[in-house]
């Protein structure tokens, strides 16, 4: 019997909204830059995924380019908060169903808001696929549209990474 696909989630919810995705094995790499060498593409094109808590029992989505930082100021008045944080570890798990380093929206147990840095518009992303190991290759514009997405300037820049 093979063994189970620990990205079947992350699939199986793409292709409930028509996502076309590319799922590959992913070596661990020890730096941003590393990833990016080993993918064959820039830094700003692998987006982490942050979920943030808000108030209560509120999680958003961030994806944040590679090469950029989540803007708290910027984020707050996007969507009108006073506070946002990133969650504890257990907190990110049981508010979409995936480990820190492996979360993404496609196939979250739950449909958060989803923010999108507006440099991501109109390139294909690396991501991360719902397990550690594994990577995820989309158009950004359909995982935009498929989520309802929200785009905006989220972000700043991060200095010291090589592009």
């Amino acid at each position: 019997m093979a063994p189970e696909d620990p990205t079947a989630r992350v699939r199986a919810a793409a292709a409930e909204r028509g996502l076309e995705i590319d799922v590959r094995e992913s070596p661990r790499a020890a730096s941003l830059e590393e990833a990016a060498a080993l993918r064959g593409i820039t830094p700003a094109d692998i987006v982490k995924t942050l979920v943030v808590k808000g108030k209560g029992d509120e999680y958003y989505f961030a994806l944040v380019p590679g090469d950029r930082a989540i803007s708290w100021p910027k984020l707050r008045a996007l969507i009108g908060v006073n506070r946002l944080r990133l969650p504890e570890p257990e907190l990110a798990l049981a508010a979409t169903g995936y480990e820190r380093g492996t979360i993404v929206p496609i196939g979250s147990t739950n449909d958060w808001p989803v923010y999108a840095d507006e440099r991501m518009v109109g390139r294909r992303v690396s991501m991360g696929a719902g397990a550690h190991g594994w990577t995820m290759y989309v158009e950004a514009d359909a995982l935009i549209a498929a989520y309802n997405a929200t785009v905006a300037d989220i972000t700043d820049p991060i200095e010291g990474i090589r592009g």
